[in-house]
Parts: C-alpha cells; sequence; structure tokens
C-alpha cells in the first residue's frame, strides 16, 4: 500500500473513494476536497478495484501530490461491498463518509455536513445530492419505504436538517465506530442496494439517519452505464447485470432485516418482480433479460436461504427496536414511480448485456 502522506494527532472524517475505471471523474472529485474548508480534519482515501482504464495510475499520481490522500490499490475487483470494506480498514477518521467517483463537493460541504449531523445526534447521513452540471436537485435520500419495500427518494428535504430512511449511497456519511460494529457493507450483495441494507441495520441499531440541506454535492449518477452527455446523462442505461444485482439485492436485505413488516414487504416485492419479469418480456422482447434480472433472481434467493436464516439470528444481537419502526416511513409514493418519470423524460432505458 502507497501511503502519501503521514498527520500527526486524529482525523475527523475519513473520505473513501472506491475507484473503477473513474479516469473521466477522478481529478475534480479530488481537487473538490482539497478545496473543502474542513481540509484539515479530512483524510482521503482512494481504492481501486483494479481499474483497466489506466485511473489507478492518475490516482496514484493525484494522491502523491497531496497532503491529505493515499492510494491504496486492492488487488483486485472486490465488487463495491468488499472494496469499502477493505479500505474503511485503512481509515482513521471518526466518520467515514463513502464517496462515489463521479462526485464533486462544493468547498463548505464537509463541514457543514459534520457538523449539522453532530448537532442533530444521528449516526448516518448524506448531503443534498444535486446534478453533476447545475443546481437541480437529483437526491435528497430516500424519506419513506413503499408497500414493496423499496425505498422512495425525496427531491428535497423541507427542513435543513430532516430524517432519512436511507441516506444517499453515492455520499454515504456514518460514524465509523457504528459501521464496524454493524459489520460493514454486506459483502453477499457485492453492489448496488447495499446502502439500503445498511440503513435497515442503523435504524434497528436505534440510531437516526439524516440529510442536511445546506451541505451539497453534485452527481452525474451511473457512471458505469450512463456515461453519455457532457453536463448530464442523456439517456437511460441498465444492464443484465444491474438490474439482477439491485433486484436481488432489495429482496435480499428486507429478508435479513425483517421480523414482521419487512418480511411482508418482501412479500409484496416478490410478487412485484413477478409482476415485472412479464411486463418486461412484452416490452424489452429479450430473454436472456428477463432470464438475469427476474427468473435468476428467485433461484438465486431460494439458494441463499440458509446464509440468510444465519444472517437474521445473526443481525438480531444488534437489533435494539422491532421493524415496526419502518412503519413511520411508509409513503404512498411507488419507488417504480421515480423510473416511469425518468422513462418520461429520457425514453425508454437502453438495456446493455
Amino acid at each position: 500500500m502507497n501511503e502519501c502522506r503521514s498527520r500527526e494527532g486524529g482525523v475527523k472524517v475519513s473520505v473513501v473513494i472506491l475507484n473503477y475505471n473513474g479516469e473521466r471523474w477522478l481529478t475534480r472529485c479530488l481537487e473538490s476536497l482539497e478545496k473543502q474548508t474542513y481540509s484539515e480534519q479530512i483524510e482521503i482515501i482512494v481504492a481501486d478495484n483494479e481499474s483497466t482504464d489506466g485511473s489507478d495510475e492518475l490516482a496514484s499520481a493525484l494522491c502523491q501530490k497531496s497532503r491529505q490522500a493515499r492510494f491504496v490499490p486492492l488487488g483486485g475487483n472486490h465488487g463495491f461491498c468488499r472494496g469499502n470494506n477493505l479500505a474503511a480498514n485503512e481509515a482513521e477518521g471518526q466518520w467515514l463518509l463513502f464517496a462515489n467517483n463521479d462526485l464533486w463537493f462544493e468547498p463548505d460541504c464537509l463541514e457543514r455536513l459534520i457538523s449539522r449531523v453532530e448537532e442533530a445526534k444521528a449516526a448516518a447521513a448524506c448531503p443534498l445530492i444535486l446534478n453533476y452540471g447545475d443546481e437541480s436537485v437529483q437526491s435528497g435520500g430516500a424519506a419513506g419505504i413503499d408497500i414493496f419495500g423499496l425505498p422512495t427518494l425525496r427531491d428535497a428535504p423541507a427542513e435543513n436538517v430532516q430524517e432519512v430512511l436511507m441516506p444517499e449511497g453515492c455520499a454515504y456519511l456514518i460514524r465509523s465506530e457504528l459501521f464496524h460494529r454493524l459489520g460493514g457493507f454486506d459483502e453477499s450483495f457485492f453492489m448496488y442496494s447495499d446502502e439500503f441494507d445498511l440503513s435497515l441495520r442503523v435504524w434497528l441499531a436505534g440510531e437516526r439517519a439524516v440529510v442536511v440541506k445546506e451541505a451539497r454535492v453534485h452527481h452525474w449518477g451511473g457512471a458505469q452505464v450512463n456515461a453519455e452527455g457532457t453536463l448530464k446523462p442523456v439517456t437511460v442505461r441498465t444492464s443484465e447485470t444491474k438490474r439482477y444485482y439491485a433486484n436481488r439485492n432489495a429482496l435480499m436485505a428486507l429478508l435479513k432485516n425483517g421480523q414482521f413488516v419487512l418480511l411482508l414487504m418482501a412479500l409484496f416485492q416478490a410478487i412485484l418482480l413477478l409482476f415485472e419479469g412479464v411486463v418486461g418480456l412484452c416490452l424489452v422482447r429479450r430473454w436472456s433479460f428477463v432470464k438475469k434480472a427476474y427468473i435468476q433472481v428467485f433461484i438465486d434467493v431460494l439458494k441463499a436461504l440458509p446464509s440468510i436464516a444465519r444472517d437474521q439470528q445473526r443481525r438480531h444481537g444488534q437489533r435494539q427496536v422491532s421493524d415496526w419502526v419502518f412503519l413511520k416511513f411508509l409513503s404512498p409514493v411507488l419507488n417504480r414511480w421515480v423510473e416511469l418519470r425518468r422513462v418520461r423524460d429520457l425514453g425508454l432505458e437502453v438495456i446493455k448485456r
């Protein structure tokens, strides 16, 4: 491991950037972190998941020029969850901020974020997420959960600090001690819905999560599949693999954390996935997509039931409240409504293999 800076004393927040083929984004991301008003209390860890576009070399070079940054080559592509867990083990901060490489921070973002979260006595948070090239709001975190057990995003919070079910995963702040106590990201997820699962565990541990409106970052979104455009994506792109992980992991998060409410939602979600699979076959007319993104989900969840049961038992020991707590987040707005609005604005998804 290549340590690019040394520091005496403690670190308030460790910014963990897991990089995979992020050559287009890294320079602006790291430059915005270097310009933070909070810079003396920040360390930056750029962990590379065996990139193939030269961004590993770029990250190493950028870190060597920085007082605050370290480059950590992970020696393989471990996926989002294990990659972030490995990087978090290198962190020294009281807080961990898991940041995507396709975002940039406004100069006072971290100072405002940490200050307001500590005032609110919350354990997890995210800043307000704006679109990459302008001031329009992309996400204020997931305000609630629909009857299918899927998180529902809010456009922007009404108050400066407001509770959310799930902080946005592209800039997810969590107290370091709590992250490690909960076991970090679930590595069986590999990627997608990992922040949803972690947020469920945060609330079940008796902690709170918030969004801070005055702390602002700009995010591209879906950089690996939505790379077209200069200021914002011009199409909606997905892949069979992305949809598979998103569907499988959202269902597994409910099953692993559920007692009563979440387990009922898991049943509703399974019915929804069956319906979507039929509709998807009619619209897309690609059997490989439906097989991978829907049928394989049910096969793999059924195979994983013994390990899901073991995880339920282990997580029961961390639980301070029951999953009835999530009824306060129950939302009449459906998660899939956001996807339908995106289709309205940008057209049907372009599906990669």
